[in-house]
């Protein structure tokens, strides 16, 4: 008997013609709901170079190429737009920052389906391809997760990676609005999404980069010039479009906020700066805005935050509202970082009136109101039947 041949795969469309893009976008803009996907580089550049799209309906998927000669990428954006179709991303802030960019608005009305994951008590950033496992039944090939998706012609390989993180999407968001009605959590999924869709979520503002970095600062001139040069730092990145740590390392800045380099032999001196960085005009830069830091309004500069000078007392109660938030979050088949992070949680042990989510709309209702009972003696946690418990006093 002869040797039977394995069917061919199915080939996966490419739209590389701006007409073509604009038939489909037709199409997919009759659909209640379409899920969508890019992939991206931002190794080499500040700014993320938008690499591939990947767009599924229930009549088709295909792949936008934007990187073809002559697509114009209008009919995409019109079609986030369209009020009408819901969009269903997966960890969708890297793909709002990049559609942000390109079009100057966001997508809308929109579904995260790792934050419904998280509400669903999935755990926090659940992974695309544990949920697919979970909730369609697949398996996805991730080989090509990290590859370069600025490369031409891309494999059937890639294609077929790329266009599996929209098409196993439609079945797991399906299964998560399932979850989400049946625990009348619409409110909750709601007011995450909130903040997602946020257009202020995806301006940065260079004055505010210094908050991403750790430094031991000691006063208010150290701070100052933290400040200034993260600022200096972001605005230099931003012009020049390349990574922060191309132009300065954190810890760099770190090292200069603390040293307060004021000459060229300061700066060569610094142990974390390239040498000779003092005599070059990026050191003559680097000194201007530590100058300038020094030179800012003392009543401008944030002093230390009140939990970074916590008493032992603060410590013990930040550990036992973390164990609180973990009991809390197993109860209620929820995410921890939907409620608090381990600094918000730190804040809130230092002060009643933290300025944290977790003291906000319902997580408060889940979660800031038993802190507050915790820390005042009203609450306290217990074991019953060898199960850690929170119990009313």
């Amino acid at each position: 008997m002869p040797h039977r041949a394995h069917a061919a795969a199915a080939p996966i469309h490419t739209i590389t013609t701006t007409d073509d893009l604009a038939a489909h976008c037709a199409l997919w803009a009759r659909e209640t709901y379409i899920t969508v996907d890019t992939e991206f580089l931002r190794e080499t550049t500040y700014y993320p170079k938008l690499c591939l799209i990947q767009v599924a309906g229930a009549a088709e998927a295909a792949l936008i190429d934007p990187l073809a000669e002559g697509l114009v990428l209008a009919p995409f954006f019109t079609l986030m737009a369209n009020d009408k179709v819901l969009k269903v991303f997966h960890a969708a802030k890297q793909d709002f920052e990049i559609l942000f960019m390109l079009a100057g608005a966001l997508p809308r009305p929109v579904m995260d389906t790792q934050i419904a994951a998280m509400v669903c008590g999935f755990g926090d950033q659940v992974g695309y391809e544990a949920i697919v496992r979970k909730l369609a039944g697949a398996s996805i090939d991730k080989s090509s997760q990290f590859t370069d998706w600025s490369r031409r012609p891309l494999t059937y390989k890639q294609q077929a990676y790329a266009i599996s993180d929209v098409t196993h999407l439609r079945t797991v968001y399906e299964k998560l609005l399932e979850q989400i009605a049946a625990n009348k959590r619409e409110a909750w999924l709601g007011a995450e999404l909130a903040t997602l869709t946020d257009p202020a979520t995806y301006k940065v503002d260079p004055e505010q980069s210094w908050r991403r970095i750790k430094a031991r600062i000691q006063n208010k001139k150290q701070q100052a010039v933290l400040m200034s040069v993260a600022a200096w730092r972001e605005r230099e990145a931003q012009s020049r479009n390349v990574p922060r740590g191309r132009i300065l390392k954190d810890e760099a800045i770190a090292e200069i906020a603390i040293q307060m380099p004021q000459t060229p032999q300061d700066v060569n001196e610094l142990r974390l700066v390239s040498r000779g960085t003092g005599n070059s005009a990026m050191g003559a830069a680097l000194l201007k805005a530590v100058q300038e830091g020094l030179a800012r309004n003392p009543d401008t500069v944030p002093g230390k935050p009140k939990f970074e000078e916590m008493s032992s007392a603060a410590l013990a109660a930040a550990e036992i509202l973390k164990l609180a938030l973990k009991i809390t979050c197993e109860n209620h088949g929820l995410a921890p970082k939907l409620i608090a992070s381990s600094s918000e949680i730190e804040a809130l042990a230092a002060d009643d009136n933290a300025d944290v989510p977790a003291m906000k709309g319902w997580q408060r209702e889940v979660f800031g109101n038993v802190a507050l009972d915790l820390k005042h003696g009203r609450a306290c946690i217990a074991i019953e039947n060898g199960k850690a418990v929170i119990v009313k006093r």
